[in-house]
């Protein structure tokens, strides 16, 4: 549900870390349970970050293991989010019917468990899966999100993606002042928790926003703002997706030269990722 990058040397820690609790077939005492939550928590940030730079493999791996970790602690909040993000994960990849099994156990967990605001969070999951799906109707995930989202008290990123799927929902019934503000919401809450990743894909959804109400040059500056983030953070993903974008946007707009261009940029950074498949589909897009 993101745009995206890879980083390696996470990836080996990550690796290093399984292998350390994995070989040891000793019984769990309490110091052992805090050890997997720690290490699960750590896992599922690392994965949420690779997921959000396109790397769903990596991010599906650590994602299981956090999964299997927070089973392990029977801590049900942990797994509960883990299953959140995995649904994610498996969403992106197009694997939607197994997305929908993780966000609907989450459901069921959080009931059980009786956190309200976990529960609320999961519904919310599924309204955006469902929005996104085709499954449910802008309006009914509009009324379900705002029926949810007081009960998310203590965890201002739930509460963004609130705003953030709101401003989907609001998009898609075209009200887009209504969105465009529903999505800054978003935005104020990620720039002040200098989550910049998210607040790169809050700008693009603004733009979207803003091409899909026929304003082509705020759809760009939007683009633009998601660009200069993501060299700050250096997400090549989050970069060639943007300038994929931008290259539709100009292309909508009938500046072909624009396209070409910001195509030919996105090409590039696909190019130089070993991103071979969308790396393909910019060139076809610029013989079109």
């Amino acid at each position: 549900m993101k745009k995206a990058a890879e980083l390696h040397t996470p990836i080996i820690f990550a690796v290093i870390l399984l292998v350390s609790v994995s070989c040891s077939s000793q019984p769990k005492n309490p110091g052992d349970i805090i050890h997997l939550r720690s290490l699960a928590e750590k896992e599922m940030a690392l994965a949420n970050r690779e997921a959000g730079r396109g790397n769903y493999e990596t991010a599906y791996g650590l994602l299981n293991e956090c999964k299997r970790r927070a089973i392990l602690a029977d801590d049900m909040g942990l797994m509960i989010r883990c299953g959140l993000s995995l649904g994610n994960v498996l969403f992106t990849v197009g694997r939607t019917d197994e997305a929908f099994t993780e966000w609907e156990e989450a459901v069921t967990l959080a009931q059980k468990h009786g956190n309200r605001e976990l529960l609320a969070v999961s519904r919310i999951y599924n309204a955006r899966g469902r929005l996104l799906s085709g499954r449910a109707s802008a309006q009914m995930v509009l009324d379900e999100v705002n029926s949810e989202v007081g009960n998310i008290k203590k965890d201002n990123l739930y509460i963004a993606f609130s705003w953030q799927v709101r401003g989907l929902a609001l998009r898609d019934l075209r009200s887009y002042r209504e969105a465009e503000d529903a999505v800054r919401r978003s935005l104020e809450i990620h720039e002040k928790e200098r989550y910049l990743e998210n607040a790169s894909y809050d700008w693009f959804i603004i733009a979207s926003v803003r091409s899909l109400a026929g304003n082509t040059s705020g759809a760009l500056q939007a683009l633009e703002a998601a660009i200069v983030l993501d060299r700050r953070i250096e997400n090549s993903w989050g970069l060639a997706a943007s300038w994929r974008a931008m290259g539709d946007v100009h292309r909508r707009a009938g500046n072909n030269n624009g396209a070409v261009e910001a195509y030919q940029r996105a090409g590039a950074i696909f190019a130089a990722m070993g991103n071979e498949y969308d790396a393909e589909e910019m060139d076809k897009r610029i013989r079109e």
